[in-house]
């Protein structure tokens, strides 16, 4: 698995803002028919029906494939195959709620009204129109190009990244998303693309580089003459719009069905030969270091041009353009930060991070109000860029160890994939640490106890705009102190009835808030949460709350 679906899996885990995947489906709300509300047919059976459709022409779709489930029991499906019509229509059901959704080669599949795993249930049996049902699927895209050199000829192998935009916990990041190579053409292609915001970088060595060793006693401007010093080049990490630097880089806005040709030139500069001092001359092992380059809100892995040794317990390190890296011990594993560095000389000595310099954090765990551990609880540590840097799953007695991490800042998470756990203390030797972020530092061993509570109660309401039953409106519940409290966001999207319900809440006080189209709002920001508290209403749970928790008065949608 990559390290981008562990921490995809991470996250749906550890941050259940982001996986209350409740209901799908993309289009728009339920129509209401113009003779008013129609929830049986002439036979008297509920049903579900309508149209399935192209959401860019809204021309009608044949031979799509068309899925409902009983959200009480998904084991209850059916599907039906569409006409040239696009019709779709499911009769005797019981009264209930049910996920639908829809599936065609060429598009992306989604469920009713889907933003972000989220989307709208439609409601039988309460008076609602579930007869006249438009439910659209946006056609996929293809975006492809080509990676040419200085010469416009083009380069085989290159590593190809595909970033977009994400706000999924709340605030917006670019995120990598995808990964190729170019062909013997130079040619890449990302297909299956659903709408939004993409950014592409590559990172490739040119064909023809040649890194001459330097001498034993390395001297950065006297490489061997024998080679001509233009051949000792590298290409730096280069994104769409030719630039070098991610906050340069130009992004690409995507449509559904879109087929867009994006062709990035690589531009050689000279490069650097780095010098690796080897401990104790490598008598007792050791790893060369690994460079990665900040690229948005993760890291861009970069090739090198080879290693060599120059003398005993030294090796130099080739095909480096010059620029800000992080140098990382490749056996470190994941708990272990990156290690800033500026390489702008030849010569330059890269130290990569010592064991000295790494702390280990042990953990035990104990649940306030549960009698016995469960099992499958994960302890994760998020660095101040908001990305986890490590995790691991308790034992049966309840410890985890985090080792090879770097100084710094972490907060402390805790989940498991049946129920959302949060840190409420965390204690040491040294007392009561306040809050759930642990400041680790150098070389440190640190042992501590982390008290878990465990959310056990569902915050349940309903959506109204002007009196009336608002459907697809994003829900949000928010805790007392945002911004040190992210993992206790809550989200859902109301469905046909309005309804919403805001799953394994944490014991505590908040604020909920129901915006019309807020899927692109950073909306876990304080200044942003602030613009719709006038209009919030305040729940509280507590350990002795039970488990659906109904609030009194609907919740007021509020515009974009």
């Amino acid at each position: 698995m990559s390290t981008l679906s562990q921490l995809r899996r991470l996250t749906s885990r550890m941050i259940p803002v982001c996986a209350l995947i409740l209901l799908c489906s993309p289009a728009g709300f339920a129509a209401q028919s113009a003779s008013g509300a129609q929830t049986q047919s002439s036979s008297g059976t509920l049903r579900i029906a309508g149209t399935i459709v192209n959401a860019l022409g809204g021309n009608p779709l044949t031979r799509a494939r068309v899925s409902i489930f009983d959200t009480r029991n998904p084991q209850n499906r059916q599907s039906v195959i569409t006409f040239e019509d696009g019709r779709f229509d499911f009769n005797q059901l019981s009264p209930g709620k049910y996920a639908l959704q829809g599936a065609k080669r060429g598009f992306i599949s989604a469920a009713y009204d889907e933003h972000e795993g989220f989307s709208t249930a439609i409601v039988t049996g309460t008076g609602l129109d579930t007869e006249h049902l438009v439910l659209r699927l946006s056609p996929s895209a293809v975006l492809s190009g080509k990676i040419l050199d200085e010469s416009g000829e083009p380069v085989r192998h290159a590593s190809v990244s595909l970033y977009r935009e994400d706000r999924q916990v709340g605030v917006g990041r670019i995120i990598r998303f995808r990964g190729a190579m170019t062909d013997d053409q130079g040619a890449y292609e990302f297909a299956q693309l659903d709408a939004g915001s993409y950014f592409v970088s590559v990172t490739a060595q040119p064909w023809y580089a040649l890194h001459p060793r330097s001498s034993q006693q390395p001297d950065a401007e006297n490489l061997p003459t024998a080679v001509d010093q233009s051949l000792d080049a590298a290409y730096p990490v280069t994104y769409y719009g030719d630039s070098t630097e991610p906050d340069d880089a130009t992004p690409i806005p995507i449509r559904g069905g879109d087929h867009l040709q994006a062709d990035i030139h690589l531009n050689p500069v000279a490069a650097l030969h780095l010098l690796f001092h080897v401990p104790d001359n490598g008598e007792h092992g050791f790893t060369m270091p690994m460079l990665q380059k900040p690229s948005f809100d993760g890291m861009e892995h970069v090739q090198t041009g080879g290693m060599q040794p120059v003398a005993p317990g030294v090796f130099e390190i080739t095909g480096i353009a010059p620029g800000r890296y992080s140098v990382r011990d490749p056996g470190a594993g994941q708990g272990n930060e990156d290690n800033e560095i500026n390489l702008t000389t030849n010569g330059q000595e890269l130290d990569m991070p010592t064991a000295q310099s790494a702390a280990t954090v042990k953990a035990t765990v104990q649940i306030l109000g549960e009698a016995t551990l469960p099992q499958q609880i994960e302890i994760a540590l998020r660095n101040r860029k908001m990305r986890i840097v490590s995790w691991q799953e308790m034992d049966k007695k309840g410890a985890v160890e985090f080792q090879d991490l770097a100084p710094g800042k972490y907060d402390v998470l805790a989940g498991s994939r049946p129920k959302a756990y949060s840190v409420v203390q965390m204690s040491s030797d040294g007392g009561v640490i306040a809050g759930h972020t642990l400041n680790v530092t150098a070389g440190s061993s640190t042992t501590i106890t982390l008290s878990l509570v465990g959310g056990s109660t569902n915050v349940e309401g309903l959506a109204k705009r002007s009196g009336k039953a608002a459907a697809g409106a994003m829900v949000v519940l928010v805790p007392k102190y945002p911004e040190a409290n992210r993992e206790l966001f809550r989200r859902d999207q109301s469905d046909q009835d309005g309804s919403f319900s805001l799953r394994s809440v944490i014991p505590g006080t908040y604020t909920i808030i129901a915006i019309e189209n807020g899927w692109d709002l950073d909306w876990s920001r304080p200044g942003v949460i602030a613009h719709y508290a006038r209009q919030a209403q305040t729940v509280t749970v507590t350990e002795h709350s039970p488990t659906s928790v109904h609030l009194a008065d609907p919740i007021e949608v509020q515009p974009r």
